[in-house]
């Protein structure tokens, strides 16, 4: 299969996940360190901006059944809900990295700064993404098709993570804001433009509806909040969905550790002489690019042994390598390196099959339960809603972590039980969360087309 013989609507689909990646990147890589250490929020404020975050995304998720049940304009259609949430998407992104005034150590704007911008960010990406995953499941409905966007969405993935090693290069590694800021501005353009086209075109190619799917679509637009409630309550009761919660809620919790601290953690564990600034940059953004590359070349062993065979290898790898680490030791700056290289790369990757398993389970859900039209975005929002208090948690627990032993004012006698820390946790969590993953991803039971009937 080569990408001449991908269809249109395909390549017009990549062209959102394009947008999307080029902002969803370099927001959740760089905001902990611009909080942090540019602009000196508190560590109490810090945990506040978490909570309030985590409460916002409980009730923003909720109202993700408006996708399928609002008659407002903007949301009755996938193609409004992000062609009205492009610009807004993009202003959001450009929210934090232009301060309010300069900030003094623990001044308490800079906490009112960072709820705000996480905020705006996590309801317009809701807004935007959520409409993206649907057209996945309800466009493409055959594994074929899914695999062939898959390999498309990756090529527009891996162009889209490229703004984190140009964020890197020209800022130095966010040493010089006034770059960052330049750039971070031609990033959302750039992005805003990429949904823009993607969404037209999506427009134009996607199949028509037929009058029945059309008066369906209606009937559904009017059910009560107790209907609502009710088909929650049918897709939660399903073995196989709460199994995959519980991995992504994990795998949620894994990615958000290493996007959000690996800058910090490089910084405090590799000296500046072994790893130069420019070099930095590239690791970092091979921490994001590499794992399109894997995917892409793993179309094949996709095909041949499924998605699920894959994610599970995946996870073996990760406690391994933690495994392998945490007996070699922090002195070995090159192989630590190496390690949290490989370690988002593969994070980084098997997430990217994730969506896989979910549409699986929107058309699993559509048999069980011989409905008459996917329910693809409550299944999605009620994935949100039980997997985003993960993006929260992990910078509050990590934060909490490093502060017990003098992070943010280190000296001499705290320095090395800080490096410690740093190096147990970057080996511990992801052994553990490896641990938790493989046995619960193990009974999970769809793996293929022929197994969703009174499977899901």
């Amino acid at each position: 299969m080569t990408f001449l013989n991908i269809k249109p609507i395909a390549w017009a689909f990549s062209l959102t996940t394009l947008g999307t990646e080029m902002l969803n990147s370099v927001f959740s890589f760089y905001y902990v360190k611009l909080f942090l250490h540019l602009y000196k929020v508190s560590e109490v404020a810090f945990y506040q901006a978490q909570m309030i975050l985590m409460i916002w995304n409980a009730l923003n998720d909720l109202t993700g059944y408006f996708h399928n049940n609002s008659k407002a304009d903007c949301c009755s259609s996938r193609h409004s809900s992000v062609l009205y949430g492009a610009p807004l998407y993009a202003a959001a992104f450009l929210l934090p990295w232009f301060p309010w005034k300069y900030y003094h150590e623990g001044d308490w704007l800079s906490g009112l700064h960072l709820v705000v911008s996480l905020c705006a960010f996590d309801s317009t990406l809701t807004f935007v993404q959520q409409a993206q995953c649907v057209l996945f499941a309800e466009i493409f409905t055959r594994y074929e098709s899914r695999l062939q966007l898959i390999k498309i969405n990756q090529v527009a993935s891996l162009v889209g993570s490229t703004s984190i090693l140009f964020c890197g290069l020209i800022s130095d590694n966010m040493e010089i804001l006034l770059n960052f800021q330049v750039i971070a501005v031609v990033v959302a353009i750039l992005a805003t433009a990429s949904l823009y086209a993607g969404m037209c075109h999506i427009s134009h190619l996607e199949p028509k509806r037929s009058p029945e799917e059309n008066l369906f679509s209606e009937t559904v637009q009017d059910l009560p909040w107790t209907s609502v409630i009710s088909l929650m309550r049918q897709i939660l009761t399903q073995k196989n969905f709460r199994l995959f919660l519980i991995v992504n809620f994990f795998q949620v919790f894994h990615l958000t550790f290493f996007s959000n601290f690996m800058m910090i953690f490089v910084d405090n564990l590799i000296p500046t002489d072994v790893l130069p600034s420019s070099i930095r940059s590239i690791m970092y953004g091979a921490g994001f690019i590499c794992p399109q590359c894997l995917v892409l070349i793993s179309q094949s062993w996709l095909r041949k042994f499924g998605y699920y065979k894959i994610i599970l290898f995946s996870f073996y790898l990760e406690g391994t390598a933690s495994i392998v680490m945490l007996l070699l030791g922090q002195q070995y700056y090159y192989f630590l390196a190496l390690y949290l290289t490989v370690i988002m790369v593969i994070v980084q990757a098997s997430f990217c099959l994730f969506n896989l398993p979910l549409a699986d389970m929107v058309d699993a859900d559509l048999l069980k339960f011989n409905r008459q039209s996917p329910l693809s975005s409550m299944v999605f929002g009620i994935n949100a809603l039980f997997t985003k208090p993960a993006q929260s948690l992990a910078p509050m627990v990590i934060l909490s972590r490093l502060n017990q032993f003098g992070y943010g004012n280190p000296n001499k006698s705290t320095i090395l039980d800080l490096h410690e820390a740093i190096f147990n946790l970057i080996c511990l969590v992801p052994l553990g969360i490896a641990a938790i993953q493989i046995l619960v991803w193990s009974p999970f039971s769809i793996r293929k087309k022929t197994d969703y009937t009174g499977a899901f």
